[in-house]
Formats: structure tokens, sequence, C-alpha cells
């Protein structure tokens, strides 16, 4: 689901009491669109929300998105784990497991 403003970020993935990946996304980016896929199979597994650089550039700058896709792993309002770059489905289930 993507995240359309920094409100709904805050209520979707700040304030959520599960353990919730965001990726930080823009629609030029070869490896992000390789992604996509992956990222929607998993959807029904994990709380998955998607962050359009472009689009907030605010929360990018805020979590230090410097490449994409970044992918920003919180549980409760906090960043556990932080990884850039393409990651198989394996690895994307490790970072949430």
């Amino acid at each position: 689901m993507e995240i359309k403003n920094k409100q709904e970020f805050e209520e979707k993935v700040l304030n959520s009491n599960k353990k919730v990946l965001v990726d930080f996304y823009a629609d030029w980016c070869g490896p992000c669109k390789m992604l996509a896929p992956i990222l929607e199979g998993l959807k029904n597994d994990y709380e998955i929300y998607k962050v359009n650089v472009d689009n907030l550039q605010e929360l990018a700058i805020k979590y230090a998105v410097m490449t994409i896709p970044t992918l920003i792993v919180f549980e409760n309002g906090e960043i556990k784990e932080k990884t850039v770059g393409f990651k198989n489905e394996n690895q994307i289930k490790d970072l949430m497991d």
C-alpha cells in the first residue's frame, strides 16, 4: 500500500504495534521495479508499505534514504533494520522474522 503523506506514515507505520516494512522507492528506479512483485507477493504475510521518495522527500530525508530501493523495518515506531538495494524473497523474510 502506498503511503500518501506524512500523517498517513505516522498512523500506519510509527503508530503500528506490529513489525512494519517500508519500501522507499521511485517509479524510475529499475531495482525498485524488480522488487515490487516480490513485495506484492508478501503483502498477505507482512505489513508492507511503499513510500515514493519523489513525492515524500521529507520522509526520505528524515530516514537518511540516499539510495533506492531502501527497505526499513519499523517496530513500535523505531527502526529495527535498514537495508539498501534489491533483496530477494528470502532476504526480505529474514528481515521480517
